[in-house]
């Protein structure tokens, strides 16, 4: 549980044009300005509602311009802050299909619980979103993909950000963490034991995708806060674009997933 939500401040940035990072350490949220309203990704913990609030006054946006507010999956450090913000702006939620349940009702796979806190913050998402599902407002189109195996309903997405002289791709994966897909846990949540085989054939259909800007939903996926400080000295060498880092990141991935998960899996099914 967060007890001290204010250690994980982080000062918001602009990645790149009309796409910034408010969140905070570790959970990653990101606004994008469309032009007709704003798109927030992520909500963070519900202790950390109000440093979001304030990122977004510091970068000259007024939360109440949040429109839609976009889920990477269901669990509560991205999650959590949602319903405090829908109730302050009236945001429109989108989630994947398959991890409605985890938001809008009391269940044991938010992983809350894993962090010792009683979530209670739950919200009725206004839109389900299912596989190549796209979130379009103003000039931001967000391609959703399908990609579980960090939870049943884990999206990626994929859009373009803009600043006035040129348009760079950007993605991200919406769930790569290891701790939800160990048999054991599997097994204890009664879920389906594939889903580490459904994870790894993810990481390739997003091999296939270019991206010019990779961000992650935690700072650790892809050194949000080093590449935060080298943006800050030198603006001019942004580290945040490199073609080069999507593709480096899901090798990585890969590699993490324990060979006896994938046999055990595959035994099971």
């Amino acid at each position: 549980m967060l007890t001290e939500p204010w250690k994980g401040r982080v000062d918001p940035f602009c990645i790149f044009g009309n796409l910034y990072f408010i969140g905070t350490v570790p959970a990653s949220s990101h606004l994008i300005d469309t032009g007709d309203g704003l798109i927030l990704i992520d909500t963070g913990y519900p202790q950390t509602a109000y440093l979001i609030i304030q990122s977004i006054w510091e970068l000259g946006f007024k939360p109440a311009d949040i429109r839609y507010i976009v889920h990477s999956h269901g669990h509560y450090d991205h999650t959590g802050a949602t319903r405090a913000l829908v109730e302050l702006t009236g945001a429109k939620t989108f989630i994947g299909s398959a991890d409605a349940d985890m938001v809008s009702k009391p269940n044991n796979l938010n992983w809350a619980s894993e962090h010792g806190y009683e979530f209670t913050e739950f919200f009725q998402p206004d839109v389900l979103l299912e596989n190549n599902d796209t979130v379009n407002l103003g000039n931001t189109c967000i391609r959703c993909v399908s990609t579980p195996g960090h939870t049943a309903g884990t999206l990626s997405f994929f859009f373009d950000a803009y600043d006035g002289k040129k348009t760079l791709r950007v993605g991200m994966h919406g769930g790569v963490g290891m701790n939800s897909m160990n048999q054991a846990y599997l097994k204890r949540m009664n879920l389906p034991p594939d889903m580490p085989v459904k994870f790894l054939h993810g990481l390739e259909l997003l091999q296939k995708e270019h991206v010019d800007i990779f961000i992650g939903n935690h700072v650790g996926n892809n050194d949000t806060i080093g590449k935060a400080e080298i943006l800050k000295n030198n603006p001019d060498a942004n580290p945040f674009i490199d073609e080069s880092a999507w593709c480096v990141f899901l090798d990585n991935c890969r590699k993490k997933v324990m060979p006896e998960c994938v046999e055990n899996s595959a035994q099971e099914v």
